[in-house]
């Protein structure tokens, strides 16, 4: 027989960092709402986080709203590319698929990979057959591949090819495109880890210690960064003047997560991501490298990470993260001080869920947006921003 439970099991999920629209609002919001009620379904009966895990990020890859599985971005040659991660921090166990195509769900995949693979990570066809050996269908590549997404190509390479600049990029030079679009919207890309009185932000409970969670974006300043972020507004501003309505970032979308504890005190973490608009065929980025997007250690934390692939892999900040969490640092500020980072180093933009072992949690971003829901016995909360 199973043990015993030994705490109150947590879910959170995200479905990415970026500037979500008014008109997508709502769908952001069921969507992370759908599948914080199909995880938690899980935990709640007794079982554990990696499953729930994978059925949340499994509800967000069904989701057209998300970059991930059906709906993701294309690349330049109008595929749909598809990476996903993992992770068991009980077991220390991981799975990850790269630069799939014939995948419906690549987390399923990445959990084939850990469970049933001597090895820890695939990419392409070989993770494609892979995946079939262990009774996965192999669908076509058109099946992913929405009439929207075409559309959003064609225009993103139009511009391109009207020397136009890629105004999904703000923030320090940096030598590779980001995962996510950010438009100009007056919030300041820093998140102010003193969290600065006067702001208006949700508030979420943390369920272990009792006190209020807060991340406060500063509002149009540079706050400690020193960066002066008006030159690189002004310049999308310029661009925007000479692009259609329509142009990608206004309709952009982003990478999914999710990080669970169970029951009986073990963590788990995935992410799954269809990458980045017009991305270099076999382009990978954060998402699926262990450590990077994507992390669990039942005795440091787990994380699931969204934003700019680039930066976030040459910081390894997923597990720069977790180890201050087990050097003793509260994981909710750990994930305003990793968001920080990622902007003060490299110019990053993107968002961070961030669990321990012991049920407390951060969640943080420098974007616009990010939709996010929590899942504890307490209940179920969802919201845009944090």
């Amino acid at each position: 027989m199973p043990s015993s439970p030994i705490r109150d099991p947590i879910l959170i999920v995200h479905g990415g960092a970026w500037a979500i629209p008014a008109d997508a609002a709502e769908a952001h919001e069921s969507g992370v709402r759908i599948a914080l009620e199909t995880g938690y379904a899980i935990l709640s009966r007794g079982g554990s986080a990696i499953d729930a895990v994978e059925a949340a990020v499994t509800v967000l890859e069904d989701d057209p709203t998300f970059d991930a599985g059906l709906g993701s971005f294309l690349t330049s040659d109008g595929h749909a590319q598809l990476d996903a991660l993992l992770m068991d921090g009980g077991r220390m166990k991981a799975g990850g698929v790269a630069c799939v195509e014939r995948l419906r769900n690549p987390i399923r995949a990445a959990r084939l990979v850990l469970e049933e693979s001597p090895h820890v990570y695939f990419v392409g066809a070989g993770a494609e057959l892979f995946a079939a050996a262990h009774g996965m269908l192999l669908i076509s590549n058109s099946e992913l591949v929405l009439p929207r997404e075409v559309q959003r190509l064609a225009l993103a390479q139009a511009r391109h090819q009207a020397g136009l600049a890629d105004i999904t990029f703000s923030g320090l030079e940096d030598d590779k495109s980001p995962e996510t679009a950010v438009k100009a919207t007056g919030l300041s890309p820093y998140i102010d880890p003193a969290a600065q009185s006067g702001a208006s932000v949700p508030e979420v409970r943390d369920h272990e210690s009792g006190q209020d969670f807060k991340s406060k974006a500063s509002a149009g300043k540079s706050g400690e960064s020193g960066h002066d972020f008006s030159r690189a507004e002004e310049a999308k501003k310029e661009n925007r003047a000479s692009a259609p309505e329509d142009h990608p970032d206004a309709s952009s979308h982003d990478t999914v997560g999710a990080v669970a504890l169970d029951g009986h005190g073990n963590l788990a973490a995935g992410t799954s991501t269809g990458g980045t608009l017009n991305k270099t065929p076999g382009r990978v980025g954060d998402s699926s490298l262990i450590g990077c997007g994507c992390y669990a250690d039942n005795l440091a934390a787990a994380v699931s990470l969204t934003g700019w692939g680039e930066p976030i892999m040459k910081l390894v900040l997923g597990k720069w993260a977790t180890d201050r969490v087990a050097s003793g640092t509260a994981p909710e500020i750990v994930a305003r001080e990793a968001i920080s980072y990622l902007y003060n180093r490299l110019g990053g933009h993107g968002g961070i869920i961030l669990l321990g072992p012991d049920g407390r949690f951060g969640l943080a971003h420098n974007t616009p947006g990010m939709a996010w829901g929590l899942a504890t016995p307490s209940g179920l909360q969802t919201g845009l921003t944090i």
